[in-house]
């Protein structure tokens, strides 16, 4: 017998967070019985950090989309729920995640049924696969990552925690993306690459080197320390090379078929084929 929907909140009612709302709802469209009773969104405190729309503009854009703002973070420890984090700053989405981990709350990992992935994609808890994007192969993604409109992530990529890929951005086989990266919108890192924790890879740029951890990259031939200095791309060192964490099997809501353990698409399978400003783990899924 199908089991009930899980209440939902989307933490972070700003642009990107309305953002997770469509991934909920498109998700929730394509099965049956829907996985989710969206309840609505906390805010974050100290303010709508990832997004440039005033409070009220935001409470405007929620009342349109017939969802409402439930209260502050703290509501999360009180209320019987699974969580999305609608926030793009990836220090601040730890922070969540881990003030929803000491409450005993679940992330939600989802794939919009426009999404593709292949076969041998696990998914860390708390993972976002937004419409229009490509994961290929044997890839792993640590906890709370973003993988957005129409970006792709090539085989045997490694993802850790809380990276941000984008819209638009391309990432090549064999990559491995330290915590807290931001990949940039249309961005291409050319593979096999090591990118280190903290990096932002600016919208546009293209990595062919290893990138160290905390640098900002400006363009294909330089990048740019968080001094603001010139400093050349070079090799990594092994304590920089920023794999995702080992998640184990998370399942995961998509579009049609069962949420089951691993995003698994073997050969001959059926696969579901369907963004910014950076500063910058395992929960089961109901369904």
């Amino acid at each position: 017998m199908p089991g009930l929907p899980r209440p939902l909140v989307i933490v972070g009612a700003g642009g990107y967070g309305r953002e997770l709302l469509d991934v909920v709802e498109a998700v929730n469209a394509t099965r049956a019985p829907a996985p989710y009773a969206f309840l609505g969104f906390l805010d974050f405190p100290g303010g709508l950090i990832d997004d440039d729309a005033a409070p009220d503009e935001d409470s405007k854009a929620l009342a349109r989309r017939g969802a409402e703002r439930l209260g502050g973070l703290d509501l999360l420890g009180r209320l019987d729920a699974d969580y999305l984090i609608g926030v793009e700053d990836a220090a601040a989405r730890q922070r969540i995640d881990r003030y929803a981990s000491l409450n005993g709350r679940r992330p939600a990992t989802l794939v919009h049924p426009r999404a593709n992935l292949g076969g041998d994609v696990r998914l860390g808890p708390g993972t976002i696969v937004c419409a229009l994007a490509s994961i290929t192969t044997n890839v792993r993604t640590g906890r709370h990552v973003v993988v957005n409109i129409a970006a792709s992530v090539a085989h045997d990529c490694r993802l850790g925690d809380y990276v941000t890929v984008a819209p638009g951005a391309r990432i090549a086989g064999g990559v491995a993306v330290g915590t807290q990266a931001w990949i940039g919108a249309q961005a291409s890192i050319v593979g096999p690459r090591h990118v280190g924790d903290r990096t932002v890879v600016g919208a546009g740029a293209v990595i062919t080197e290893d990138v160290h951890a905390s640098t900002t990259t400006e363009n294909a031939s330089g990048t740019r320390n968080a001094s603001g200095t010139e400093n050349a791309s070079g090799t990594r060192n092994a304590s920089d090379t920023g794999d995702a964490s080992d998640t184990g099997d998370t399942p995961v809501a998509r579009g049609p078929g069962d949420a089951s353990g691993v995003v698994d698409g073997p050969a001959g399978s059926s696969r579901s084929n369907r963004g910014v400003p950076p500063e910058q783990r395992d929960a089961p899924l109901a369904g």
